[in-house]
């Protein structure tokens, strides 16, 4: 299978994964805070990924063992600890304020307002010296449109929960260009377990200050923290960053907006959401700027 085929089809299960994930999330929100959730699924997932990562060390280990993989050189390792910190920090920032967003908006407006770093990633990667293409800068302004049917309400006002989910998507734009940065450098398994317990880490003091743990509560919602812990941070997050190996970011975070579509789907499957007629459009012209996206570049000679 070629490398880039591979990276759509991992992206594309990572934006299935987060997309379900926003029912789980929304369903733990009804017992605990946003501290406890991200904190708990943060923990789920980087224990998740211990015995993988044991495992492809000890077969680099075996087959190279001055690879990335290997976590042998010294500058993979220094690598791996700076990207994890970095992405870890902005996973804790982003993922909190989505959490916190999710208690005033539904699952499937929240994945489409998540999707919004389509617009971010493209814009701060020109600052980076990146090449976008000229279908990506159309595809991006036909999403916005679409988000605009989606999130503006009559005079041009959005509410708390949105506004808390539009400073997450900045914050996942921002993460999304590290990832695309520290992935080739290092393990990103290892890169993936490393951000998850950094976001684990913090989110202790934060449960502890502002929020009390409840255990019949953590009992009543162990499902979704569940799920949200082995699938949408164990397994999605570190597809994404294995798949960013082999995809542009712009591209990349086209991609992974498809969460957005998953979630609106999976809200009114399982929690009987419903969109009215203006965001079901704002839906079906954003599906149709990550497919315009998608189409192979006419090569010249």
């Amino acid at each position: 299978m070629k490398t880039k085929t591979k990276g759509f089809i991992m992206l594309l299960m990572t934006a299935f994964i987060w997309g379900t994930a926003f029912v789980a999330q929304r369903k733990g929100m009804e017992f605990i805070g946003p501290f406890t959730f991200n904190g708990i699924r943060s923990f789920i997932g980087a224990a998740v990924l211990i015995p993988v990562i044991l495992l492809i060390r000890s077969r680099a280990k075996a087959s190279d063992p001055d690879s990335p993989d290997a976590l042998v050189n010294s500058s993979s390792r220094k690598n791996l600890l700076k990207g994890g910190l970095c992405c870890g920090l902005l996973m804790f920032t982003a993922s909190t304020l989505q959490q916190a967003g999710m208690v005033y908006t539904t699952s499937g407006k929240a994945g489409f307002i998540t999707a919004l770093y389509i617009v971010i990633v493209p814009i701060l990667g020109l600052f980076l010296g990146k090449r976008v293409r000229p279908v990506i800068v159309f595809c991006v302004a036909l999403a916005m449109a679409g988000l605009y049917l989606l999130t503006i309400k009559e005079g041009l006002t959005i509410n708390k929960g949105d506004l808390l989910i539009l400073a997450c998507a900045f914050f996942f734009s921002i993460h999304i260009l590290v990832i695309d940065h520290f992935s080739p450098r290092t393990n990103p398994v290892a890169l993936s377990a490393i951000q998850l317990l950094i976001t684990g880490i913090i989110s202790v003091p934060c449960m502890a200050i502002f929020e009390t743990i409840n255990w019949n509560s953590l009992y009543e919602c162990a499902f979704p923290i569940f799920y949200a812990g082995v699938m949408s941070c164990g397994v999605a997050y570190t597809m994404q960053i294995v798949a960013q190996k082999y995809t542009e970011p712009a591209v990349a975070s086209l991609l992974l907006s498809l969460e957005s579509v998953f979630a609106a789907l999976a809200g009114a499957v399982v929690l009987g959401e419903v969109l009215s007629g203006r965001e079901l459009t704002g839906c079906i012209i954003m599906f149709a700027a990550i497919i315009l996206a998608q189409l192979p570049e006419r090569k010249h000679q």
